[in-house]
């Protein structure tokens, strides 16, 4: 009954101050095109940015109170300078949360504070453990039109104790993620910086219409299996002008795992991604799958800086996924410093379940790799397709890889896959020389669907 009093107080108080020309006013004024009619700042739900103060509640309630005006143009959520303890908690359509500069949400490092949730579907069990998860730092679910924005404030995640359990074997449940949205559409996330997440750091599922420009993303270069930005049977997303460095892919496209991806059937597909520059230490910079059941299409990737990387662009798979890869066109990659350039793989073994049918195979197909330069390549490209299920229509178009000076004699090396190139070197390998006259059989996708959202 108290907290109901206290939270019933401070509504008002928001209430009553927005009457006025303070601070929730002064701000709508001072904030950028597209914010919301009314203002709200986290402090008036007693949140104390000390970085020890835990404001999980004030979170939650600052959420709640917003909701309120959904049907009146939407609210934003002003967190301003300071230390914001929190965590997880859950965002509703219709609302803008702004970090101000020098602004840092934490994460709090209880798990008790990020609470226990089902599986996806398409998934089966969590990233690390059968069964449950931890829920997301920040969580979006069944909502529209939604902006995770900020003057450069930054969202962390405080990893590195949730790494140390899963190296120990202290994990309960899988690791949480730091944002997250389930079949939701509208959403933005700009101008924030995103460090040491738990597992990946931005994860859109069963969403469309995301847009995700001038991020920067971060985490410790030996954290396990961190990855950046995962479109996961999301359509129309867009990805552009970031900066991502983690330990292992720095962005990567999935679709369901096994015989749970397959029976859900969602593809990612219409997906642009564009100025990027990313770093992969031990995994991939662009990454397809190997989580891939529901499918994975019309990709276009370009102007693409790839340092420091294990894998430049790998396409992951194995039999028992099901599902399909095609129609995907990457160009204009800028590659230094990476040890293995292009990878196509079809024993990427890992299963959620010993209960997966080997039968279910995945078709991997029209994909163009054009315009790329690398110098410090150790190998170019080791494609290796799936036995009785070979790669096709893989193009390699004006490629030119300068090789390490301890690079292998051998720079490609391929099986159980086929395709055309034109104007690569090192010379690739025989099963890349489909005769041709010209580079028609090269797929190439002539336009994408830009987002309709700002």
């Amino acid at each position: 009954m108290m907290l109901r009093l206290v939270f019933l107080a401070l509504t008002l108080a928001v209430v009553l101050g927005s009457a006025h020309s303070g601070g929730g006013r002064q701000w709508r004024e001072q904030a950028p095109p597209g914010s919301r009619p009314h203002s709200v700042t986290i402090t008036e739900f007693g949140a104390v940015g000390n970085g020890r103060t835990l404001n999980t509640l004030p979170f939650q309630n600052a959420v709640f109170y917003a909701r309120s005006f959904a049907d009146k143009g939407g609210a934003q959520l002003y967190v301003p300078k300071g230390r914001w303890l929190t965590g997880s908690f859950n965002l509703t359509s219709h609302l803008t949360l702004f970090l101000e500069e020098g602004a840092v949400i934490i994460g709090a490092k209880e798990s008790s504070q990020w609470p226990i949730v089902e599986p996806l579907p398409s998934y089966g069990q969590g990233l690390d453990l059968p069964g449950p998860r931890h829920l997301s730092l920040i969580n979006g679910y069944n909502v529209t039109d939604v902006v995770i924005t900020g003057n450069n404030g930054v969202i962390n995640g405080q990893g590195s104790i949730w790494w140390d359990w899963l190296h120990s074997h202290e994990l309960n449940h899988s690791r949480p993620h730091l944002v997250e949205f389930l079949h939701s559409e509208e959403i933005v996330i700009s101008n924030l910086t995103f460090l040491n997440s738990p597992a990946w750091s931005i994860h859109p599922v069963y969403c469309s219409k995301v847009k995700v420009h001038n991020v920067t993303i971060k985490t410790s270069s030996d954290a396990p299996l961190t990855d950046g930005i995962v479109p996961d049977s999301s359509s129309n997303v867009v990805i552009e002008d970031s900066t991502i460095s983690v330990s292992h892919d720095a962005i990567s496209i999935k679709s369901g795992w096994d015989k749970y991806g397959i029976s859900i059937g969602k593809p990612a597909s219409d997906i642009h991604i564009s100025r990027m520059d990313l770093q992969a230490s031990s995994g991939a910079a662009l990454a397809f799958g190997s989580e891939m059941s529901g499918g994975i299409s019309d990709i276009h990737a370009d102007n693409i800086q790839i340092h420091g990387s294990n894998k430049g662009i790998s396409f992951k798979t194995t039999p028992g996924r099901g599902g399909y890869i095609d129609e995907v066109v990457i160009s204009d990659v800028k590659m230094d410093d990476v040890i293995v350039a292009i990878e196509f793989t079809g024993n990427w073994s890992s299963h959620p379940d010993e209960d997966f049918d080997p039968s279910q195979l995945p078709v991997i197909g029209q994909i163009t790799l054009k315009d790329m330069v690398g110098t410090n390549i150790s190998v170019a490209g080791v494609l290796s397709g799936i036995d009785g299920d070979p790669f096709t229509a893989i193009c390699l178009s004006n490629v030119n890889f300068l090789m390490a000076e301890s690079a292998h004699s051998s720079s490609w090396s391929c099986s159980n896959v086929s395709g055309y190139s034109e104007s690569v070197f090192p010379e690739p390998c025989s099963e890349l020389h489909t005769p041709s006259s010209n580079s028609s059989m090269c797929f190439s996708l002539v336009s994408y669907s830009a987002l309709a959202v700002a």
